[in-house]
């Protein structure tokens, strides 16, 4: 998990708006944040969806439902919900379900995104964001995840959508890039612990994927 949720937001707004405005998020729509943990991807919703909205954040981890807690007061509804993705119930069908870094984690990606599918009406939303770990570079040399099952997850997610009867809309890969003190450096520090100094750093790339559920 990211430990600083501004540098999160900041670094992955570009790719999300971009997602949101695709789909056309708008005041009143009713979401699902799948693997909410400190709810950066809850936050951005809720500022779309508005008072008149709802957003379902959804983690398997208890604790998140403290770190979201305040993110959208103001903004709009959020219903804090402790579940696996496999297990996933959800009180309602909603217009949109969005996961993001959460299918490198899971036992099976197929069953998790076959779980958000079956929570979203029809003709609704599904978006998904997942990295290709090994593709981020220091100094030219690549990342590596040990602990992630799917590392490189985001190289297939396009046709783990298409395969659960989704059509998609449009697919990107963004990948930030820096050298020296900046956002890019704190975010790599908050999840390797390492500070760098001038190196050059090319976060691995976030692959986008944004499509429409069967009718």
């Amino acid at each position: 998990m990211l430990g600083d949720m501004d540098h999160y937001r900041d670094l992955w707004a570009e790719p999300a708006s971009r997602a949101m405005d695709i789909a056309g998020v708008s005041p009143g729509w009713h979401c699902a944040d799948i693997g909410a943990g400190t709810g950066a991807v809850t936050e951005l919703l809720a500022r779309r969806v508005t008072r008149s909205g709802r957003i379902y954040a959804v983690d398997q981890d208890p604790q998140s439902r403290d770190d979201i807690a305040d993110i959208a007061v103001g903004h709009t509804q959020v219903i804090a919900l402790t579940q696996a993705v496999e297990d996933l119930t959800l009180p309602e069908a909603v217009d949109l379900a969005w996961c993001r870094f959460l299918l490198l984690h899971v036992w099976d990606p197929e069953i998790a995104i076959a779980a958000m599918v079956a929570s979203i009406k029809p003709g609704g939303w599904l978006i998904v964001e997942e990295p290709i770990i090994s593709a981020g570079r220091i100094d030219g040399e690549p990342f590596s995840m040990p602990e992630a099952r799917h590392p490189d997850i985001g190289a297939t997610i396009a046709g783990l959508v298409r395969r659960a009867g989704c059509e998609i809309e449009e697919a990107w890969a963004y990948a930030p890039v820096g050298a020296g003190p900046g956002p890019v450096a704190d975010l790599l520090e908050d999840l390797t612990g390492v500070a760098l100094a001038d190196e050059s750093v090319m976060l691995s790339p976030l692959v986008t994927v944004v499509a429409k559920t069967p009718q």
